[in-house]
C-alpha cells in the first residue's frame, strides 16, 4: 500500500476515523466512570451524525441526534450524582424499569423503521431497532444501570455486521472494539456496584446499636 492511497483514504474517510478515535476514548472513560467521558463523547456524536448521514443510514443519523441529547442529559446527571456523593455511584435497575425500557425500544423499532422505509433508508427495520434499543443502552448509561453494559453487547455485535455489509470497515471495526470495552465495562461497574453495597452493608452493622 503506497502513502498516496493512505493519504487518499484518510482524506475520504477522515471524519469516520475522527469518530473512531474519539468513541473509543470516550467509552474507555465510560467505563472508568470518569466525567471527562462526556465532552469526548459528544465530539464522537457530532462526528457520527456526519458519517452516517453520508451513509445514508438515516435511522443512525437520527440515533446521533438522540444520543447528544442524552449525553448533554448523562453529563449533567453524573455531575449532579458526584456533587451529591463524591464519586458516581452505579445505580440498580428495577424490574419495572427495565420491562419499561425494552417495550419503548420495540415500539420504537418499529415506528422508527416504518419512517425510514418510507425514507428509502438502507436497512431500514434493522437499522432502526439497532438504533431504538442503542438509546435504551444509552439512557441507561445517562441514569449509571449496569443493565447498559450487557445491552451494548448485543446491539454492538449486530452494528458489526451491517457496517461491514455498508463497506463501513473502520466503523465495523470500532464496533468490535466497543464489544470489548464493553464486556470491561460490565466488569468494572459491577465490581463498583459489589463494592458500593459492601460498603453499605459495612456501615449499617457498624451503625447498629449493640444487644
Amino acid at each position: 500500500m503506497s502513502w498516496t492511497t493512505i493519504a487518499d483514504y484518510m482524506a475520504a474517510h477522515g471524519v469516520e476515523l475522527a469518530g473512531f478515535l474519539t468513541t473509543v476514548v470516550g467509552i474507555w472513560l465510560t467505563t472508568r466512570r470518569s466525567m471527562l467521558c462526556w465532552p469526548i463523547v459528544l465530539a464522537a456524536d457530532l462526528l457520527y451524525l456526519v458519517v452516517f448521514y453520508r451513509a445514508q443510514l438515516l435511522s443512525d443519523a437520527l440515533l446521533q441526534v438522540f444520543f447528544i441529547a442524552f449525553t448533554l442529559y448523562g453529563w449533567w446527571h453524573w455531575w449532579r450524582g458526584v456533587r451529591e456523593e463524591g464519586e458516581v455511584r452505579v445505580e440498580p435497575l428495577a424490574l419495572i424499569s427495565l420491562l419499561i425500557a425494552l417495550v419503548a425500544g420495540a415500539i420504537g423499532s418499529f415506528i422508527l423503521g416504518e419512517i425510514t422505509r418510507q425514507l428509502h433508508a438502507a436497512l431500514p427495520f434493522l437499522d432502526a431497532a439497532l438504533a431504538s434499543f442503542s438509546l435504551v443502552a444509552s439512557w441507561w448509561q445517562a441514569r449509571k444501570h449496569t443493565a447498559n453494559w450487557w445491552l451494548w453487547i448485543a446491539v454492538d455485535t449486530i452494528y458489526i455486521g451491517e457496517y461491514i455489509y455498508k463497506d463501513l470497515w473502520a466503523t465495523a471495526l470500532l464496533y468490535l472494539v466497543l464489544v470489548g470495552l464493553a464486556v470491561l465495562g460490565l466488569r468494572d461497574w459491577r465490581r463498583a456496584a459489589e463494592a458500593t453495597q459492601t460498603a453499605g452493608r459495612t456501615t449499617l452493622e457498624s451503625g447498629s446499636p449493640a444487644i
